[in-house]
């Protein structure tokens, strides 16, 4: 029996989380529609979806209830891209204005500047106004490796378009083809928990302590809070990200804290020691300088479940860079693949942030993994993930390119709740996979950064 691409990627990542085999025997798929990629960009998303799925429901075995898992096809795709259809409004600009793609005089390089610092940075580089012709102008002038140091160097976020070859040989892809999907640090202390699954809302009492932001944090917090968690998420009293905040923020309680003021600390301090599960996409030792480094939360929180997320590795050169899909899609040699699959003069990168949500799905699972490993003895769990990896499953299976039509999203795919999200009405799809007896759904609206206090009151 031949077994596809969906299937073995799904196999690959059960395996990552050390769950049982037979939980793939209850995962289905329904439907065939496909993004057009020359990657499986459609099967990475039904395999992440249904393994975050597949963890839920071997978590809700001592509930009873068979547990078996579809995954929608079209579904899962679509939540790969946008989930949300305002009603009589607009989603913000998910893009800065000179965030893209440039040509250097050797090749070409990408620009991250979303993030007002970020922009700063590639512009105290080139040294030129803040326009998309003045910057395609001074790149042309450089040469992409070196333009790619100078603005990371500078604190910016860039990446030059590598090809497949090239980032196997790189120092940072060697390095990451060596590191599993899920680096796992499971302690041998068992560490006793009161809280169980609800029948219905097997997540429900759970404490999630979201220190993520875009995409891929913010996405499994999401589908946590999808089966009852509570998801307090904390940012910066400064930081926004409008593009994608209606997108990420269902289900969630959002709060500010300045964790370098000593007020603001004890406030953080207080929370984790409440929380069941940390999940953070800092960069590198940033939690360490702050005094919250990995062996001090578990003694803040004995038997805390850290799940840590970055973009390019956890070992080798780069594990500290800063980084977001678009980028390590760059580098890792899949924007290039598909240039050369379109047979295209310019970089063609993936059709949705696919790098960024099934990182995301994966990271609820590894989450999910954690309460039943805590459940059963086993001790804390940390798990650290990472883009890059992610893409390298991605690129591991690309087996035959899909250039067929994918239909937008249509009536038929939004459900007809209506949602009151901060900024006005709007309609989310239909989720994009269930699990029998345990519906994902969500009990807040998308809101604001801020809107909520840093308390587990609520």
């Amino acid at each position: 029996m031949t077994t596809s691409t969906a299937e073995e990627m799904l196999t690959a990542i059960i395996e990552a989380l050390n769950l049982p085999t037979p939980v793939l025997e209850r995962i289905g798929l329904k439907g065939d529609d496909r993004l057009p990629s020359c990657f499986p960009v459609s099967d990475l998303a039904v395999a992440s979806v249904g393994a975050a799925c597949a963890a839920i429901a071997e978590l809700s075995n001592e509930l009873g209830g068979e547990g078996d898992v579809e995954v929608d096809y079209r579904l899962a795709s679509l939540w790969f891209g946008w989930s949300i259809r305002p009603i009589g409004w607009d989603m913000p600009s998910a893009w800065d204005a000179i965030a893209g793609d440039y040509r250097a005089t050797d090749g070409w390089i990408k620009l991250h500047t979303n993030a007002p610092h970020h922009r700063a940075a590639a512009l105290s580089v080139l040294k030129c106004e803040a326009t998309q012709e003045a910057v395609a102008k001074e790149v042309s002038r450089w040469e992409a490796q070196g333009l790619e140091t100078d603005i990371v160097a500078a604190g910016g976020c860039a990446a030059q378009l590598r090809t497949i070859e090239a980032w196997k040989a790189h120092p940072q892809g060697s390095a990451v083809a060596a590191e599993p999907l899920i680096i796992w640090d499971m302690k041998a202390q068992p560490v006793h928990s009161a809280w169980r699954p609800t029948i219905g809302r097997p997540l429900a009492g759970l404490k999630v302590l979201d220190l993520t932001r875009v995409l891929a944090g913010p996405v499994a917090t999401r589908f946590l809070a999808g089966y009852g968690a509570d998801v307090l998420r904390i940012d910066p009293p400064t930081w926004d990200e409008p593009g994608v905040i209606p997108e990420v923020t269902l289900g969630k309680r959002c709060a500010r804290l300045d964790l370098k003021q000593s007020n603001d600390r004890a406030i953080f301090l207080k929370l984790l020691k409440e929380a069941d599960i940390l999940i953070h996409g800092y960069r590198g030792d940033a939690l360490d300088r702050l005094g919250f480094g990995s062996e001090a939360r578990q003694i803040i929180r004995p038997g805390l479940i850290d799940v840590s997320l970055n973009a390019y590795g956890h070992s080798g050169p780069w594990k500290a860079r800063r980084g977001f899909d678009s980028l390590v899609q760059f580098s890792s040699g899949i924007a290039a693949a598909g240039k050369d699959w379109k047979e295209s003069d310019v970089p063609v990168s993936l059709p949705v942030q696919a790098l960024d949500h099934a990182t995301g799905y994966l990271i609820a699972a590894a989450a999910v993994r954690g309460l039943i490993a805590r459940r059963d003895g086993e001790g804390s769990i940390r798990a650290q993930l990472s883009l890059v990896r992610t893409a390298k499953l991605l690129a591991d299976h690309k087996g035959q390119s899909n250039d067929g039509q994918f239909d937008p999203a249509r009536d038929a795919d939004y459900a007809d709740a209506i949602e009151q999200t901060a900024w006005g009405a709007a309609q989310r799809l239909h989720p994009p996979a269930r699990i029998e007896g345990l519906p994902m759904v969500w009990d807040k609206p998308a809101t604001a950064l801020g809107s909520s206090s840093a308390s587990w009151k609520q």
